[in-house]
């Protein structure tokens, strides 16, 4: 979800929730520490020169556990940091700490902030000796064509 989509989201919320990929909701009484723009420049191993930009929100909670961060509270802080840091309408990153700090999409679904799990891939498969994925055929679905079938009593063995 892009920078924008998000401040448009928050705009028609009472509260907001967000939902981890196993769906347990962040404690309602967490914090964003951090709202930023983050840059990875980097090569990737086929020798490509690459550079990704994000919005990044850090969620954090602490034992204030009357504490709620209201949606007009947090279009205050985005809006603070798109005039200070230029944020621009990029993907939006989260960082949440669990048994480390884990990186996480986000999607909508209903009320919640849906975090979405992220993986890692080669960007470069082309360049760097991985195979292409080989189609998966069953041994039932094939069909011997004419004269190809080897039939007990036919001479092909």
């Amino acid at each position: 979800m892009k920078l924008n989509e998000f401040k448009n989201k928050l705009k028609e919320l009472g509260q907001i929730s967000f939902e981890l990929p196993n769906g347990t909701l962040v404690p309602s009484h967490f914090h964003v520490t951090e709202v930023g723009s983050v840059t990875k420049n980097f090569i990737d191993c086929g020798g490509t020169t690459r550079k990704e930009n994000r919005v990044n929100f850090q969620l954090w909670e602490a034992n204030d556990y009357d504490h709620r961060l209201h949606p007009e509270k947090l279009l205050s802080i985005i809006e603070l940091s798109e005039d200070k840091l230029g944020l621009q309408d990029e993907e939006i990153e989260v960082e949440y700490q669990g048994d480390t700090i884990g990186k996480y999409g986000i999607e909508m679904k209903g009320n919640n902030f849906i975090l979405t799990s992220l993986t890692t891939d080669c960007l470069a498969k082309d360049k760097c000796g991985i195979p292409e994925n080989k189609i998966k055929v069953s041994l039932n679905d094939l069909t011997a064509g004419e004269g190809e079938s080897c039939a007990p009593g036919s001479g092909c063995c």
